[in-house]
């Protein structure tokens, strides 16, 4: 018998400093683990003055995970110690996989408006995968799939398979699906789940009702339980929805339309040992890291 997810916990994006002074959003981080294993941030940049992605985010080192930056408007100009460059234009997607060591930097531009707009998520790599060699993915617009629904409903498929349109990143450890999902108004949106996958929404533009049915059910945000009895939760711009467990889940739409990020991927329940921008899984390879780090022995894993 099928069963609908739930909303587990709702979060509103809070405003956050990183890089060289980069104002933006942060969905969810490192207060949040392990509740989105086995993802690990969000951070969402729009801004539409300069003051705030200008600075962007220099030279810093990565080991021990993927990050993930989407952008939709404006540019980004990034390069890396494997001798990779370019820009990542509006609609298309950097996947770097850090492996054992990777240094790089990533300095955002507005479009001829002064706007920006993109997002960014780190994706953990299981034990197994820490110390491999570091890959990097560009992933121009024009290869992400678009498909329309007969209900109008329109979906960018960066990750993961809807109905016979896949998306062009493959072979990740956590089988990640990554969606960028517009849905007009007075529509109900129905996307099966696999079970034991984490999954959550981050609301991007509009407002729609999640998990949105008859029965009653009970969610918290920032720790404050609520009971809704029939109306669902309305999930508005800038905030996040993490779901319960399940095989499908359901967002409806009211008078006006919704677009929204829908990430899910496989637990690892493995443990963390996180500071910055290094993730390994003990104290010790924290450590380790950053020792070579400081000894100029920091790129490892690389063919």
């Amino acid at each position: 018998m099928s069963s609908a997810r739930r909303i587990r916990k709702v979060f509103k994006s809070k405003p956050v400093q990183e890089g060289a002074g980069v104002n933006l959003k942060r969905a969810f981080g490192f207060s949040q683990v392990p509740q989105f294993d086995p993802f690990l941030l969000l951070d969402d940049f729009r801004s539409d003055n300069p003051a705030d992605y200008l600075k962007g985010f220099p030279w810093h080192p990565h080991r021990g995970i993927e990050t993930i930056t989407y952008v939709l408007e404006g540019s980004v100009e990034h390069g890396d110690s494997m001798g990779n460059s370019g820009v990542i234009t509006a609609g298309s997607v950097q996947w770097m996989t850090a492996g054992g060591g990777i240094i790089h930097q990533e300095m955002p531009f507005g479009d001829r408006k002064g706007s920006m707009a993109g997002f960014q998520l780190w994706a953990n790599l299981p034990a197994s995968q820490k110390m491999i060699p570091p890959r990097y993915r560009d992933i121009k617009a024009e290869q992400i799939p678009k498909i329309r629904l007969a209900d109008g409903s329109e979906i960018r498929i960066i990750a993961g398979t809807i109905g016979e349109t896949s998306g062009p990143v493959n072979d990740i450890a956590i089988d990640p699906e990554y969606f960028d999902i517009s849905i007009p108004p007075g529509t109900t949106w129905t996307h099966p789940v696999e079970t034991g996958r984490n999954a959550f929404a981050y609301v991007i533009a509009g407002s729609g009702l999640f998990c949105h049915d008859d029965e009653p059910f009970s969610y918290e945000t920032e720790g404050v339980s609520y009971f809704d009895m029939e109306a669902g939760t309305l999930v508005e711009n800038e905030t996040l929805v993490l779901f319960t467990d399940g095989d499908y889940l359901t967002i409806t739409t009211e008078d006006a339309a919704i677009r929204f990020l829908l990430v899910t991927g496989h637990p690892l329940h493995e443990p963390i040992a996180w500071h910055g921008p290094i993730v390994m899984n003990t104290r010790e390879e924290l450590r380790k890291a950053f020792e070579d780090f400081e000894n100029g022995t920091f790129i490892q894993g690389s063919s």
